[in-house]
């Protein structure tokens, strides 16, 4: 018998709606606009207590808010709180933002507040300077919290941009109560997970290999006017060569690279299809030396440790020739300082003009210290952290060795350089210091004080001490007149150029490149912030 073509039948209205989903699933996801982010190193971790490190922030900016927040001109402007009084000279009262929640859908109050300044205060974290100079935090209401401080902050709100808001119930329930030590390769769930209520959602995290973002729709920013960008998803991928860096922005493959190499910028300048963003980086590079042991642990010298005598330091500093490495090295990106801070706003023209370069008076230096025949020294550096690093280091290294400090360079990437200092492994290092506040305590107080153990000197890998210095840092913390306060800070960065405490080298200048589809700003922290970008 003949076959009858089978009755058709209805699509059940279920089956037509899946149909629909997929149809504007599949169109959303083509519509979706991915702005891939390149750099030369990667986030050292997700738990943004752990490390204080410029792109480790900025990735983890992205995920958690904070009470107040910078804008395209690092102004501070309102965060997850809304509004905010000074209720007398040590009593903050913040109003925080209603129907905010975190990522995983739990409600955002006063109690998370309390509890993330209460963990970035803790041992472990890097940040605890800022968050012992924010006072002790109390809940007034699930909507009202309350800061007192030790004595007058006159820069409250620049911690508070500094200290992110996690979720209390998620880190209890993931025992993660404490910032994870990352000197000592901790691994817990904030290495590599996060649950914030900020603009982006951490979608996978794999070290080394890719960030992937994805946008919040609910984030309380979108909502804003100010908040205009329409980026759905991020990808950072670290590409340690420079060239390959170079490479993949240049064929499309990335669409955005915030440190091209100061070789390559002539070239990114008359590249077609890539612009190049103009922008100076708030970022000291400088050198650091151990002058807290007895005998250093990377040199020939025995019995005695050179870097103690302000001779030696000053021999070192007068054999750099900050011209050289500003010409040859940098292609004229920095601009060489003899200033200890980022920014040069509360400086002066004695305080930035540098030591002159002399190595006549150098050898003349070391001979005066008991060293005619100059030492050995290892000098530790980055290779994948700053603009040149390695390239600046090797320059160092062959200066000092012609005054007769032979030194052997020594260079690691950044997830191995930064442990290694911080358990003190080190003799002489470069450092590199900066972020969004020009106020000289973010430099001062953790940099360049004398180590306390609770935040004073956290960077202070060298372990000097200046009694002196120290007392003039503890009246900048308190000091609520401008101009009393910035004649402290200046006679303390007076204190430390005359000791030559560390050795200044320059402000980096780091021009971004990007595909000519890309508009983003540029910020003098040099953070990426898609929140404003437009990808066209």
């Amino acid at each position: 018998m003949p076959r009858t073509a089978a009755p058709k039948l209805p699509v059940p209205r279920l089956a037509l709606a899946a149909c629909l989903a997929v149809t504007l699933a599949a169109a959303a996801l083509a519509d979706a606009k991915t702005l891939r982010w390149a750099g030369r190193g990667d986030p050292q971790t997700m738990d943004p207590y752990s490390q204080n490190e410029n792109l480790t922030n900025n990735i983890n900016n992205l995920i958690y808010d904070t009470l107040v927040m910078r804008d395209k001109d690092l102004k501070v402007i309102p965060g997850l709180a809304t509004s905010w009084e000074q209720l007398n000279p040590t009593t903050w009262r913040f109003k925080l933002r209603p129907g905010v929640k975190f990522h995983d859908g739990t409600p955002f109050t006063a109690d998370d507040v309390v509890f993330s300044i209460q963990r970035a205060a803790e041992d472990t974290s890097q940040i605890r300077a800022y968050a012992n100079a924010a006072g002790k935090p109390r809940r007034i209401d699930d909507l009202t919290v309350e800061f007192v401080t030790s004595g007058p902050n006159p820069i409250m709100l620049e911690h508070l941009v500094t200290l992110m808001i996690m979720s209390k119930s998620w880190c209890e329930k993931n025992k993660a109560v404490k910032p994870l030590d990352f000197k000592n390769k901790e691994e817990m769930i904030t290495s590599r997970n996060a649950n914030g209520t900020g603009a982006f959602s951490l979608k996978a995290r794999e070290p080394d290999v890719k960030t992937h973002l994805v946008k919040n729709p609910a984030w309380w920013g979108w909502k804003e006017r100010k908040f205009d960008g329409n980026v759905d998803e991020i990808v950072y991928t670290p590409i340690t060569n420079d060239a390959t860096r170079l490479a993949a922005l240049v064929a499309g493959n990335v669409d955005v690279i915030n440190d091209p190499a100061p070789q390559d910028v002539p070239r990114l300048q008359q590249t077609p299809g890539i612009k190049v963003i103009e922008g100076v980086e708030q970022r000291i590079v400088f050198i650091g030396m151990d002058q807290g042991r007895d005998e250093l642990l990377y040199s020939n010298v025995k019995g005695r440790n050179p870097f103690k005598d302000r001779r030696v330091r000053e021999a070192l500093y007068r054999a750099i020739d900050i011209n050289a490495i500003n010409t040859a090295t940098m292609r004229g990106l920095s601009k060489p300082s003899g200033a200890m801070t980022p920014s040069p706003a509360q400086t002066s023209t004695e305080i930035e003009r540098r030591f002159g370069h002399d190595a006549a008076l150098a050898k003349k230096l070391l001979a005066d210290a008991g060293y005619p025949n100059g030492f050995e020294v290892q000098l530790d550096c980055p290779n994948n952290r700053y603009v040149n690093d390695e390239k600046i280091c090797q320059a160092l290294a062959s200066m000092w060795t012609k005054i007769g400090i032979a030194t052997k360079l020594v260079t690691l990437p950044r997830a191995q350089y930064f442990p290694k200092l911080e358990k003190l492994d080190t003799s002489l290092y470069m450092l590199g210091w900066g972020g969004a506040s020009t106020d000289a305590i973010f430099t001062l107080q953790p940099v360049l004080s004398t180590y306390s153990g609770k935040g004073d000197g956290d960077y202070n890998y060298g372990r000097y001490s200046d009694a002196k210095f120290d007392a003039i840092v503890g009246e900048v913390k308190v000091e609520m007149s401008v101009e009393k306060r910035l004649a402290l800070i200046r006679r303390a960065l007076e204190i430390q150029k005359s000791e030559i405490y560390h050795l200044p080298l320059h402000r980096q200048v780091i021009p971004w490149a990007a595909r000519s589809n890309v508009d983003i700003p540029h910020r003098a922290d040099n953070q990426v912030w898609p929140i404003w970008a437009k990808l066209k």
